[in-house]
């Protein structure tokens, strides 16, 4: 496996990527929104719809002979070559953006769950930790229900009579009827992908701890989907990769069931298999920041969102104590 590691805010020559090159050429000069298309996972989960990140964003940018990275860190790779964007101010470990996901999204810690040096097992561990971040905000718009349709065989007829089956199954006649309905219904395609996802979860070691945080979410999953059949399992991944989410305002359930979807495929270390596949989970470092930073003083002070073109939003009187450091450096460069 070749591996680069690089620091986000940085500047590096391209002969330094020499070792990386077809996923260099990946992802040279793309923005966040281009990649995410390809099959990156970029957090905030729709990057065009949140306020204090921008999609024209790049990972690394050309200037020149170098490369210049920005805001973002995280994983990438293609192939047998993997890039690996720390923060810059960690050391030879990223305690410093463990913290940052400890503190904004509750991730459990990595360390203490499965210490692995194998880059893709932690990037696929990194999608199971963000599944009870991603469920509940789905889960605050209530559970998702669509039509499905059922069949019957009853004499109850409600629904549209279907001939062949009725005559297969009531020949002779006892006085049942085969018929389908479409039904509005929270077991649905979707909702099963995600009783998936967290039965797939619970069989971990650490599946327990990490699903104790959205317990009540977890519950009203499993009440909701009682034909729940483990067998199901790849007929039910090829719906949804059929039937994705449309509807905008469900846009918090089309992120669930992507996550869902990159667990439950992924969960044979298939993560990049292919030659020609680009895959990774992103984070910005930016939004990382400023949502520490609200975490720690939201009580007193409005949460600044820099990047949504608020304004950098300060700390104390006489303009002084920016609390987004990039700000002060673009200020400087400007005089």
């Amino acid at each position: 496996m070749k591996l680069l590691k690089i620091k986000d805010n940085s500047q590096q020559k391209k002969d330094a990527f020499s070792q990386i090159k077809n996923l260099t050429g990946k992802i040279a000069d793309k923005t966040l929104e281009q990649l995410e298309r390809e099959g990156v996972f970029v957090f905030p989960e729709i990057v065009k719809d949140a306020e204090d990140i921008t999609q024209d964003q790049m990972i690394i940018q050309s200037v020149n002979d170098t490369y210049r990275s920005g805001n973002v860190m995280g994983f990438l790779g293609c192939g047998d070559e993997r890039l690996i964007i720390e923060s810059r101010f960690c050391g030879e470990e990223d305690y410093f953006f463990q913290y940052l996901l400890d503190r904004v999204l509750d991730f459990p810690n990595i360390v203490d769950l499965e210490s692995d040096a194998n880059q893709d097992n932690r990037l696929f561990n990194f999608l199971l930790f963000l599944f009870p971040y991603y469920l509940k905000t789905a889960m605050r718009k209530g559970l998702f229900k669509k039509y499905i349709r059922h069949r019957y065989n009853d004499g109850n007829v409600k629904g549209t009579i279907d001939i062949a089956r009725h005559i297969a199954k009531n020949t002779p006649f006892t006085g049942n009827v085969a018929y389908s309905q479409r039904e509005f219904s929270y077991d649905n395609s979707l909702m099963e992908l995600v009783r998936h996802t967290i039965e797939f979860i619970k069989g971990k070691p650490y599946g327990n701890k990490l699903l104790i945080k959205v317990k009540d979410e977890v519950r009203l999953v499993t009440e909701a989907t009682p034909g729940y059949e483990p067998y199901d399992r790849q007929r039910i991944i090829e719906q949804n990769k059929k039937n994705t989410v449309r509807h905008a305002y469900f846009r918090e359930y089309l992120a669930l069931q992507r996550l869902c979807l990159l667990i439950l495929r992924h969960q044979k270390h298939q993560i990049g298999s292919g030659s020609k596949q680009i895959y990774g989970i992103l984070f910005d470092g930016a939004w990382l920041w400023e949502e520490y930073i609200n975490s720690l003083i939201e009580d007193v002070f409005y949460h600044p969102m820099n990047k949504g073109g608020k304004g950098a939003q300060r700390l104390f009187d006489g303009k002084i104590g920016l609390i987004y450091p990039d700000f002060i450096s673009q200020n400087n460069e400007a005089r």
